[in-house]
């Protein structure tokens, strides 16, 4: 397992340095470079881990038969350069995307966000788009009017003439809930977003949420006032650290508090965790946590988070393979859903089948 000497000295700070930035010290003067630099270290050396090694050694093969092609790649992200960097689930899927670009010889034109899609010089230019994170209606139906390939990464647009690779939130979402109920859990809190597209808020229109509701429903056990939905100004914003904490507090203050909370993605979790510990609760013995992406600063918590493994990189890598496909000649569409994986740790008991 990577160390925080092996990243220190990739990056050439201290030890120091790296355990207070991938445990989001705010208070640490530093660098937005460097604090990127280290993010994205750890992010990168996570590959070399016995588990991508033996990913990476086993038989891959190459969706480009002959020549490499001549061909660039334009890259949409739904985040912006400071959004994505306080968040490296995404970073991962960036990471992979470039990764599987290198290793096919592809040229990445630029990285855009969605308010440059109007008639983006970078577009029109491109081979082929890969689109990632969820984005409004109106910026897909420009994207599926382009004459070319286009491939969506962490989300699904419901299109079907299009590619697309994800993993399966509703599904994840209910075997955390699942494991927890089986380790004798029985108030279970949620911690997460509204749905939030063309400045609209759905309510329990979340993905995992919806799935919490739904799970809880069909045991006659839902009970709204467990759930704490933070809104922000666009869909970016929704899942952060602060927010984790601000709605984590809500659900503390309650007179019979959740014996769980199980929040959104890793970056509220955090949060969350700052909230139980100022209220003078104790992990996991007043209250459990669980969450979703199994970011690498999860490990380094105290306790370590029980998190869900959404691999990242391998659905940026898997979106390139796609657009390849695309490009030399497959006329069908793929929808591929990648398997995440439960990491039972500190913050709550794991399931006896674990």
């Amino acid at each position: 397992m990577v160390t925080l000497r092996e990243i220190a000295k990739a990056v050439g700070v201290s030890s120091g340095t790296v355990s207070r930035v991938l445990n989001y010290d705010q208070t640490l003067s530093i660098s937005e470079s460097k604090r990127q630099a280290i993010i994205e270290t750890a992010e990168a050396l996570n590959y070399e881990t016995p588990r991508n090694r033996n990913r990476r050694n086993s038989a891959y093969a190459s969706p480009i038969a002959g020549p490499a092609l001549n061909a660039s790649i334009a890259i949409l992200h739904f985040l912006g350069p400071d959004e994505e960097l306080s968040d490296p689930y995404y970073v991962g899927v960036r990471l992979g995307i470039e990764g599987r670009c290198r290793e096919q010889k592809l040229e990445i034109s630029k990285i855009l966000n969605a308010y440059e899609v109007k008639d983006s010089p970078n577009l029109q230019a491109a081979s082929g788009i890969i689109v990632i994170g969820k984005h409004p209606p109106a910026i897909l139906s420009d994207l599926t009017q382009m004459a070319k390939p286009v491939v969506f990464a962490d989300f699904n647009p419901k299109l079907d003439d299009f590619d697309c690779v994800l993993a399966d939130l509703g599904n994840a979402t209910r075997r955390i809930l699942d494991g927890l109920s089986s380790s004798g859990y029985q108030r279970i809190g949620f911690v997460g977003g509204y749905e939030l597209m063309d400045d609209q808020a759905v309510m329990y229109g979340e993905q995992r949420c919806k799935a919490y509701v739904e799970w809880h429903q069909s045991r006659n056990l839902f009970d709204p006032t467990l759930i704490a939905l933070g809104q922000g100004e666009t869909c970016a914003r929704n899942l952060r650290l602060e927010t984790g904490y601000e709605q984590a507090k809500q659900l503390l203050l309650m007179p019979n508090r959740p014996d769980a909370i199980l929040c959104a993605n890793d970056n509220m979790a955090i949060g969350a965790y700052r909230a139980i510990q100022e209220a003078g609760l104790s992990i996991p013995a007043d209250i459990a946590v669980a969450s979703f992406n199994d970011i690498p600063v999860t490990q380094f918590l105290n306790p370590p988070l029980s998190t869900m493994q959404i691999p990242g990189e391998q659905i940026g890598e898997t979106a390139v393979d796609l657009l390849v496909e695309r490009l030399i000649g497959r006329d069908y569409a793929k929808h591929i859903i990648i398997p995440t994986k439960m990491r039972w740790r500190g913050s709550c008991r794991a399931p006896h089948t674990a």
